[in-house]
């Protein structure tokens, strides 16, 4: 996971809550460093620029100002503050023309004919070997994890990202890399388990396939015995996490 947040403190919610309400400022500063990278994330989903994104987020931490003495805690303080964005952020995309709900857009990308991994590199169905198998597959990289997330090769991915239709791109930064679990994504977002999980897979795919191109880490396939054809067959796209 490639962690954008600054993590809040370890007592949890009900000190964090605490403090804010005695006016403790170093603790409203560490809500805006946990959380400001994502709320500007989500309300880019629903606005069309980021500049009218910025000002939601402004907006947000001035509802949780306003509001934190009516927070009842029946949700998490996290889900509270993005509940209040996601309101804000609609609100302002209907002010600027842009209607649709994120669960609307989530469930438009979800059901488009989107190819996750380029069809070129599977063999074409009537193949008379090996139908529908890697033509050219993926290769394990030979690189360490901390190479992985440093310099340039985390540049490509915050990069393709960046790049990602608007669902798709907001689902994926809040599971790797806020590392927020499906469900809480879910419940911010408004969008289904499953419409969740078709986005996620499309977006790791094309952050995936963007590193094959980073590191070469592309082979074509070889001929293989029957026994090599038959694992073939039964293999997946190595998934990125």
């Amino acid at each position: 996971m490639l962690s954008a947040e600054a993590p809040l403190p370890a007592a949890g919610d009900a000190d964090t809550i605490a403090r804010l309400r005695r006016g403790d400022e170093s603790a409203f500063g560490e809500l805006i460093s946990a959380y400001n990278p994502a709320l500007l994330g989500v309300a880019l989903a629903h606005v069309r620029t980021r500049a009218v994104a910025e000002e939601v987020v402004q907006e947000t931490w001035l509802g949780v100002l306003k509001g934190l003495d009516r927070f009842e805690a029946r949700s998490s303080l996290k889900t509270w503050i993005f509940k209040i964005l996601t309101n804000i952020a609609i609100t302002r995309g209907v002010r600027e023309s842009r209607c649709l709900p994120f669960s609307s857009v989530a469930r438009r990308e979800a059901d488009a004919l989107d190819e996750p991994v380029d069809p070129s590199r599977f063999f074409p169905p009537d193949h008379d070997r090996w139908p529908g198998q890697w033509a050219l597959a993926p290769t394990r990289w030979e690189t360490p994890e901390g190479a992985l997330l440093a310099g340039e090769t985390r540049d490509c991915i915050l990069r393709t990202v960046d790049e990602l239709p608007p669902a798709q791109r907001t689902i994926i930064r809040l599971r790797d890399i806020e590392g927020w679990p499906p469900q809480e994504v879910c419940d911010v977002l408004g969008v289904s388990d499953g419409n969740q999980r078709v986005l996620l897979h499309r977006a790791r795919s094309k952050v995936r396939s963007a590193l094959e191109q980073y590191f070469g880490a592309l082979a074509a396939v070889p001929s293989c015995t029957d026994a090599q054809a038959r694992a073939r067959r039964n293999a997946s796209p190595t998934r990125w996490t």
